[in-house]
């Protein structure tokens, strides 16, 4: 006989109440034994990461915002600039010098997935690309990185595609990558104290409207437009440092011609 069958049999001999309280004890073992031994899902290291990665603070200087794009729209609404709608005018610009290249040096480097046709910006763009990426370079030795300059409408639909967060590419919050007074900075690979220099260089140009800087998160790069009062401020500026210069050469110059030492 089966020991299960031998046990029922033992069973039988007891009183009812004996019984039920054998049945109670039996089921409530097996539940707790379910409960120790049951299956859990198992979560990957990676959801753990995931997950305190989007519970770190952002917190940037210049956050996205609604207002920074109708700020942007603003502008090139004051310049008289078109948004460009495909290659072909995309081309005629170009033909015409109002929007140049950029070339890579020794302080500048452009996104190797960035197309050749599209690493093009106004003058006064790229005047202030020279310029940060001159500053950068002499504070840290590296260069700054271009990931995006002009596009067209249809570019930018297409971009809108995979990315929602993408700005529409018409209305009043359009991209302002459509007018070419634009770029994408990269932000990803910057230390903390790379990051705040750009922060500073940046505030005091905001403040005086030379631009609209952005923070992307998605993208880690800092979005840049350029105003086109960008172009004069620059050559105010290189004036005073001029006349700065001048004045001082005057001062040793005279200092020098009083030294008693100098006229003999």
């Amino acid at each position: 006989m089966k020991p299960w069958n031998e046990y029922l049999k033992r069973l039988l001999r007891f009183s009812p109440m004996r019984i039920q309280k054998q049945v109670i004890v039996i089921f409530a073992t097996l539940a707790i034994s379910c409960q120790a031994f049951a299956v859990r899902p198992m979560v990957s290291p990676r959801y753990h990461r995931m997950h305190r990665i989007r519970r770190i603070p952002w917190n940037p200087a210049f956050k996205p915002s609604h207002e920074s794009l109708l700020l942007q729209n603003q502008e090139i609404d004051r310049l008289n600039l078109p948004r460009i709608y495909d290659d072909r005018q995309l081309e005629k610009l170009k033909a015409s010098g109002d929007l140049v290249p950029i070339v890579p040096g020794e302080t500048l480097r452009i996104q190797a997935s960035l197309e050749p046709s599209r690493r093009y910006c106004r003058e006064w763009t790229l005047a202030f690309l020279q310029d940060i990426s001159a500053a950068y370079y002499k504070e840290f030795h590296q260069q700054i990185q271009v990931n995006s300059a002009v596009r067209t409408v249809l570019v930018q639909k297409k971009l809108r595609r995979h990315n929602r967060n993408a700005a529409p590419e018409k209305g009043e919050t359009a991209s302002s990558h459509l007018a070419g007074l634009t770029v994408d900075l990269q932000r990803r690979g910057m230390n903390k104290t790379q990051v705040k220099w750009m922060e500073e260089y940046l505030r005091p140009l905001k403040e005086m409207g030379l631009v609209e800087p952005e923070e992307e998160r998605r993208h880690w790069c800092f979005h840049i437009m350029v105003a086109g009062a960008y172009d004069e401020w620059r050559a105010n500026r290189m004036v005073a440092e001029q006349q700065d210069v001048n004045k001082a050469l005057s001062e040793i110059t005279l200092v020098g011609l009083s030294d008693p030492g100098f006229q003999q």
